[in-house]
């Protein structure tokens, strides 16, 4: 199994922003300098957490007890089954990955509730109906009830030629009405030139950074219905106390964040 031990990788240089074990030299040699370039990434990386720790308890609260984590990423506790688990012991949680070290750490993603149920597929996000295919084979989620689709920080590594709206599009087309999409993506809003180092520094490692607007990103939830306070910079989707970073300035967070539902 090639775990790109010899590259910098996107997941790696994520744990490492977040204060994890789970990176190599190259990882932290490549996210130093994305460090130096944006001081605050690190920032960025603990409001987009706090968010999905915020969102996935918010769509428990309203009764969904279905899950489908997109882009999983190393497993980081609380995971999403830990946090909605938390909330309601029967939900289910099926995550979708297919970077290799995410696999080798596959284990801690699969321990959750005796009332609820866990999975983990290796199947590439860019390719939805391989995704919804792999996520039905496990059996685990029942399609004719509602969903949670979550894409955290996940649709900064689709470029505009892989068609990032069409992807989230054929993802919750897939899903009953009812269903929800959380989302989070990195933006350049409020620090462009910074954001501008961060995706040279990311290209030179041979991934694709595509930094989007508010408008650009409030399009992945046309046709959805948003819940409040609507698309937002990242620690202003419903803030709680204890639920990480909120009393920072929109430029350390640079991260828009959104629920919608299908009606």
């Amino acid at each position: 199994m090639d775990l790109g031990q010899d590259r910098a990788h996107s997941a790696r240089m994520y744990d490492y922003y977040l204060g994890g074990k789970t990176n190599y030299a190259v990882d932290r040699e490549a996210a130093r300098e994305v460090v130096r370039a944006f001081p605050a990434i690190e920032t960025v990386a603990r409001v987009n957490r706090a968010y999905m720790h915020r969102a996935m308890r918010f769509l428990a609260g309203q009764g969904v007890r279905q899950f489908i984590d997109v882009g999983t990423g190393i497993p980081t506790a609380p995971n999403v089954h830990q946090v909605v688990q938390g909330v309601a012991p029967d939900c289910r949680v099926v995550y979708v990955d297919n970077d290799p070290i995410v696999l080798v750490y596959a284990d801690s993603l699969l321990s959750g509730t005796p009332q609820g149920q866990t999975a983990y597929v290796d199947a590439d996000a860019t390719r939805p109906a391989d995704v919804l295919a792999a996520v039905k084979a496990e059996g685990v989620l029942d399609f004719d009830r509602p969903i949670a689709l979550s894409l955290h920080a996940l649709l900064h590594f689709v470029p505009d030629e892989q068609g990032p709206y069409e992807l989230v599009d054929k993802f919750m087309d897939a899903l009953p009405a009812g269903s929800f999409l959380s989302l989070s993506h990195c933006t350049g809003d409020f620090a462009p030139d910074a954001w501008k180092s961060i995706i040279d520094t990311y290209a030179r490692q041979g991934t694709c950074v595509r930094v989007r607007s508010r408008t650009d990103v409030a399009r992945f939830f046309d046709g959805l219905v948003l819940e409040e306070p609507g698309v937002a910079v990242g620690h202003r989707w419903r803030p709680e106390a204890a639920s990480g970073p909120s009393l920072v300035p929109d430029v350390q967070a640079s991260l828009y964040a959104g629920v919608g539902r299908k009606p």
